[in-house]
């Protein structure tokens, strides 16, 4: 392989310590120097100064969970970070080691071998934090309302049988009403929406029930947690509606494709950024997206491919 850097670094990244390579000067002559730090603020700004002084301005990690992160935002700003894919750089097999790693990256780096994982601008990923956040948060949500329908029916509260949807406001309402200890069928079915398909007899049947005390403080613990879900998620959405201010015509050009939702062009733009230079056609995003066939063929039988979205940012 021939070496098309002068000076690079290989970083082996895990919890505690990142095992560190740096390669200086062309065959013979190259300098090789193997340096172990921790992973605290004050050992990477030790590796910062160590990478300044060896004048390396390329640098290449793997992406090892979450731990390359802080690596990577406190030495964005003096070098060219190449976060690689780990199914992409396997060594010889039988030969692992860290340091042995941390050489593995820096030669492949060396001899330009090593294909750049796309990592957004700092805002962009704060934006992506976020969307991301709140998915997870309607996970939770979504959870906690399933968990209200398994507390009602196990007392033979069928209101999903009579309502499609038991969070909209009347079924909202009747839950709050059997959690305090309402135990009349005729104030809890005296307030029911005109566009209701079920009849007032089959509420009445439906809400016939063996609650007892245990479960109603139960249904208690289970709306508060909804309603502190709830609050949160519009918290996040309002830091998201604030961190979206500077990209107000990209939203509006997504928003133009159709179906496409300020939400959905939200979480569209926190993943692929803002700059689409760094995507050379539309093939490479959908290819990025893993929305393009892949071939994987040998002898004439076709292998089944993963997404080709290795790595999640």
């Amino acid at each position: 392989m021939k070496d098309l850097l002068e000076r690079c670094c290989g970083i082996d990244i895990h919890k505690d310590t990142a095992v560190t390579c740096i390669m200086i000067g062309f065959g013979k002559k190259m300098k090789k120097e193997i340096k172990t730090f921790g992973t605290m603020t004050d050992n990477i700004e030790d590796l910062r100064l160590w990478l300044r002084k060896n004048k390396i301005k390329k640098v290449a990690i793997e992406s090892t969970g979450i731990y390359w992160k802080p690596i990577f935002n406190i030495l964005e700003d003096d070098c060219e970070i190449i976060l690689a894919n780990a199914k992409h750089i396997k060594n010889v097999p039988g030969r692992k080691t860290d340091v042995k790693d941390s050489e593995w990256l820096c030669k492949l780096l060396k001899n330009g071998l090593i294909e750049k994982s796309f990592i957004p601008p700092e805002d962009i990923r704060h934006l992506r934090e976020l969307t991301r956040y709140r998915k997870s948060l309607l996970s939770g949500l979504t959870a906690a309302k399933n968990r209200i329908v398994k507390t009602l029916e196990s007392a033979n509260v069928k209101l999903a049988s009579v309502l499609s949807n038991i969070h909209g406001a009347t079924g909202w309402k009747i839950i709050k009403e059997l959690a305090i200890g309402e135990q009349s069928i005729k104030k809890l079915t005296k307030n029911l929406h005109p566009q209701i398909k079920a009849s007032k007899e089959d509420f009445e049947k439906a809400l016939k029930n063996t609650l007892k005390p245990h479960d109603r403080e139960l249904l208690k613990v289970k709306i508060r947690h909804i309603e502190s879900l709830q609050l949160l998620i519009s918290e996040v959405e309002e830091q998201i509606k604030t961190h979206l201010q500077k990209y107000t015509s990209e939203i509006n050009l997504l928003k133009t494709i159709p179906g496409m939702g300020d939400t959905i062009a939200a979480i569209t733009l926190a993943e692929i950024g803002a700059d689409m230079d760094q995507f050379p056609s539309d093939m490479h995003i959908a290819s990025w997206a893993g929305l393009a066939p892949g071939n994987n063929e040998s002898a004439g039988k076709k292998k089944v491919l993963g997404s080709p979205r290795e790595i999640k940012i």
